[in-house]
């Protein structure tokens, strides 16, 4: 039974989605504040983070950086007021996973929670398994990531991605395969996520080290991990 540790300070909300997460077969703990929700993560060690942005003594922002700051992959889902893009953006920024703006339907919260672990839990690869474009080397059963054999620390959602872009590198990504396969849900309009993950990609991975680029923005399409053959 996955456990998800739910942070808002709406009491109602949180009692309502916990009764609904439960009967989903998720174990389901409630913290009202961002710092009760710090707290609880050495005690819970939950496998996902339902998080609100909006709340008192540590706003979801602060909370996830802080929570970054310590623990990479942890997947983290945002909870945003509905049409507040700078938050979203701030978000996904920080190293959230995926967002929903609320109001929402319980059920779109728990179809993106089972595609998440899904995605991290039901891909057992080959021990053996691994990726390498020049200098990057990916593997994937211990979800380890070494740029220049340096370990670099990774969300969920952007092992992910760049997963996708090593696999097909060279080859044009587009936003909506990278979505589907990457955040496990269709790409919605205006939708930035991917942009945003790519984004931070790039910062942690930084130029080649002849100071090439290694992710190529392919305008109104998506994204292509460029090799030595194709800049």
């Amino acid at each position: 039974m996955a456990k998800i540790l739910l942070i808002d300070d709406d009491v109602e909300l949180c009692e309502l989605l916990k009764e609904f997460l439960q009967s989903e077969s998720f174990e389901v703990t409630i913290a009202n504040d961002g710092r009760a929700g710090l707290e609880r993560l050495s005690d819970e060690h939950p496998d996902l983070i339902v998080m609100d942005i909006m709340m008192p003594k540590l706003n979801g922002l602060d909370t996830l950086k802080q929570l970054r700051s310590e623990n990479f992959d942890l997947p983290v889902i945002m909870l945003t007021a509905r049409g507040d893009d700078v938050d979203k953006i701030v978000g996904l920024e920080l190293g959230a996973d995926d967002y929903l703006s609320k109001p929402f339907n319980p059920r779109e919260l728990s179809a993106r929670i089972k595609a998440i672990l899904r995605r991290i839990t039901e891909k057992q690869p080959d021990s053996t398994e691994v990726y390498q474009v020049e200098d990057i080397t990916i593997h994937p059963a211990s979800r380890q990531v070494l740029v220049n054999d340096v370990e670099t620390e990774l969300t969920a959602a952007e092992f992910e991605i760049l997963t996708i872009l090593l696999k097909f590198a060279g080859e044009v990504c587009s936003k909506q395969k990278l979505t589907e396969q990457a955040l496990s849900r269709k790409l919605e309009l205006y939708d930035r996520s991917i942009d945003m993950h790519i984004s931070n990609l790039r910062k942690k991975l930084a130029a080649k080290p002849d100071g090439t680029q290694r992710i190529k923005t392919i305008r109104g399409i998506g994204y292509m991990y460029l090799t030595r053959n194709i800049q």
